[in-house]
């Protein structure tokens, strides 16, 4: 019993590199900062993991926002960027500027 919860768990653990839309290179960059799945990447948020990856030296463009959000919602980083870019924007640049008052 206990070895099929178990098995169940695994089963559903989904790695961020295994996520539609997001490629190897941007799997790693979320490594880096220890989003490993699916499940860290929804905790933390989009927005969030694009605050972390700009505090650990990357650079990643608003694309990359889309993808991570694409991936979450399981639709085209592309379809992301038409449908909320205005809102994503504004969610990101105003947790820059907290982050920003945070860690002056």
């Amino acid at each position: 019993m206990l070895t099929n919860i178990i098995q169940i768990q695994r089963d559903s653990i989904v790695n961020v590199e295994n996520l539609p839309g997001l490629g190897p290179k941007s799997a790693l960059w979320l490594n880096k900062i220890d989003i490993f799945t699916k499940e860290n990447l929804e905790k933390l948020g989009p927005v969030m993991a694009m605050i972390r990856l700009e505090r650990a030296g990357f650079n990643p463009g608003l694309n990359m926002l889309y993808a991570l959000v694409g991936a979450l919602e399981g639709i085209h980083w592309q379809e992301v960027a038409r449908s909320r870019k205005t809102e994503l924007v504004l969610a990101l640049d105003a947790a820059r500027e907290l982050d920003k008052d945070i860690y002056k």
